[in-house]
């Protein structure tokens, strides 16, 4: 049976990460960054595409617990058998130069054989790499590639099957220790971590960075747990933060909905931002809203609604067929072709992000304030044109309503900046000539008084989950009637089982996709907020426990969810879940004292 994406827990470096099965199993990890190629794929294939799997000898089943240790992404794996138990304690340390995988065996109990089973495949488990023996370690190498596996001197390590199998046994007390190292092929053997060590000053350090949270309400651990998610999702070196660790896994099981998000999404920014400096984590802020400032820097006209780590431009998709896909489910994708799409409301997204950050304090460079006069300059004409939205529709361009009201958002914020600061200048009579246009046609347009409710596009019947952000964008107050109409429509069209899909998929062909999809979890989130803007506050703290008990055992999200099937879907763990996660708590709940 295949395994279900909630099967899986996430390590990482905050460079990368790793995928972590309930069998022991790591079927997931790319490196050096997480847009590179995986060395083990097993996730988006069999086991003949890498895994590396540490579990009792002869026990083929799932563990019997596992938990990370409080506040820290540092993972705890137990198994019993009947000769007794053993622990297997999986992290990646905070880099200096190479990406390491630290896995440590400990005995729990009685006296207990483990085995380890590694296969590298280098190039998403596409390359099969030659394997020898040096200084004691065993090294395997193919093209860029340099793997160095390090274990105890005791420990027996062969080949077999295109595979390196160790065998040990363990008594209470005794442990074996791991190291998996990545380095270019081309490049010495980087220096060695001590994994003992590593992994106290892991946990260590985790839990340090954990106690900086603000928040003190119900669900703190959900909450804190969503925000370590957030920083193992960022990308230290730059301060972008990727949607997902993961490419390809689907939206509908043995479906082509399979995307690549291990990029970095402007859309995302005002929402990620607030999660981060509520919660106290300036400096993760300000990382973040300086890695945006870099991103987009350039010609207004050029602005893209993603970008790699480290501000890349161009991300080719492109397909590799000799994977199966999770669950059957093809093709899979690397690289995301939506990134050349016209999507209008970004620079919405980028305007509020750096308001928002100015009102929080955070340092202003000079040149921040000549970057989005450029950005309205361009926005003051080009809000006009139909565009792609917001979900990446290949549907064809319509003029969705959302990118409208996020358009109203960048004239907006523009216009409060140059009221509260009189010293920057600007074309502040052009701007609130924008800014009541487009308020006034989103009204004329893109509201159907018969229903009472925003619709998705001009001139359609269809409703559109991101219609939600009116109020909180504060596109209109939330008991403008219009407002309480469009979240009951969306509540009662869009719903399904309590949750809430972006729009209907399979209904409408808006997307230019075939198949369906599942309720997507951040909607469900803005649903919530939603509720309780429009003073439905029970009904809102009723719809995020349903929302907080999608979680799997360790807390993580995915992207969406099939209340029919019951299963977590889309790539994970997943960045704007989360962050729907951390917003909705604070709003709900972030007045409350503890206990």
């Amino acid at each position: 049976m295949h395994p279900r994406i909630e099967d899986y827990a996430v390590i990482g470096d905050e460079q990368t990460a790793a995928l972590v099965g309930w069998d022991g199993s790591v079927d997931w990890l790319c490196v050096p960054r997480f847009d590179s190629a995986a060395c083990f794929a097993r996730l988006l294939g069999g086991d003949e595409n890498g895994h590396w799997r540490i579990a009792p000898r002869g026990h083929e089943g799932t563990c019997a617990r596992r938990a990370y240790r409080p506040g820290t992404l540092v993972l705890d794996t137990e198994w019993e058998t009947g000769e007794g138990s053993v622990r297997v304690t999986d992290l990646m340390p905070q880099r200096d130069v190479s990406p390491d995988l630290v896995r440590v065996v400990e005995g729990l109990s009685g006296k207990v054989t483990v085995r380890s089973t590694l296969r590298l495949r280098f190039d998403y488990g596409s390359v099969v790499p030659w394997m020898r023996r040096a200084d004691g370690h065993r090294v395997a190498v193919a093209g860029p590639d340099a793997v160095w596996l390090r274990s105890e001197p005791a420990v027996h390590t062969w080949g077999e099957h295109f595979g390196t199998h160790s065998e040990f046994t363990l008594e209470a007390g005794q442990r074996v220790a791991f190291v998996l190292t990545w380095h270019p092929s081309h490049e010495p053997r980087p220096p060695l971590v001590d994994p003992y060590e590593a992994l106290r000053v892991s946990v260590a350090d985790w839990q340090a960075w954990s106690d900086r949270c603000r928040y003190v309400g119900p669900y703190r651990d959900l909450v804190v747990r969503s925000l370590i998610t957030l920083k193992a999702l960022t990308y230290a070196p730059t301060g972008g933060i990727v949607a997902a660790a993961t490419t390809s896994l689907p939206e509908e099981v043995g479906g082509v909905r399979n995307w690549d998000y291990r990029y970095c999404w402007l859309r995302d920014s005002t929402l990620t931002l607030n999660a981060l400096l509520a919660a106290g984590y300036h400096e993760e802020a300000e990382a973040w809203r300086n890695w945006l400032v870099r991103a987009v820097a350039g010609d207004p006209a050029d602005l893209q609604i993603m970008y790699g780590l480290a501000g890349e431009r161009r991300l080719p998709e492109s397909e590799l067929p000799w994977l199966s896909g999770f669950a059957g489910s093809v093709p899979v994708r690397t690289g995301n072709e939506a990134v050349d799409q016209l999507q209008l409301d970004v620079y919405g997204e980028v305007m509020d992000s750096l308001s928002l950050g100015r009102l929080a304090g955070l340092p202003v460079e000079p040149h921040m304030w000549s970057l989005q006069c450029a950005l309205m300059d361009f926005l003051v004409s080009a809000w006009r044109q139909p565009d792609e939205g917001l979900w990446e529709v290949r549907g064809g361009r319509r003029h969705f309503v959302h990118s409208k009201v996020m358009a109203w958002v960048a004239a907006d914020r523009a216009v409060h900046t140059l009221e509260s600061a009189p010293w920057l200048h600007g074309d502040l009579d052009g701007w609130r000539a924008m800014r009541e246009e487009v308020h006034r046609e989103v009204c004329d347009k893109g509201y159907d008084p018969g229903r009472n409710t925003f619709t998705q596009y001009y001139g359609s019947r269809e409703l559109d989950a991101s219609l939600l952000l009116i109020p909180r964008v504060g596109f209109l107050p939330p008991d403008d009637p219009r407002v309480v109409g469009t979240v009951d429509a969306i509540r009662d069209e869009l719903g399904h089982s309590g949750f809430v899909r972006r729009y209907s998929a399979a209904e409408t062909g808006v997307d230019g996709l075939p198949g369906d999809e599942g309720t997507f979890l951040v909607c469900s989130f803005w649903l919530a907020d939603a509720l309780h803007m429009t003073g439905r506050t029970g009904e809102a703290r009723e719809l995020f426990e349903r929302l907080t008990g999608l979680a799997n055992d360790v807390g993580l999200l995915a992207e969406e969810y099939d209340p029919v099937a019951g299963r977590l879907l889309g790539n994970f763990p997943q960045a704007f879940s989360h962050i729907g996660l951390v917003n909705t708590a604070l709003a709900l709940f972030g007045t409350e004292e503890a206990g």
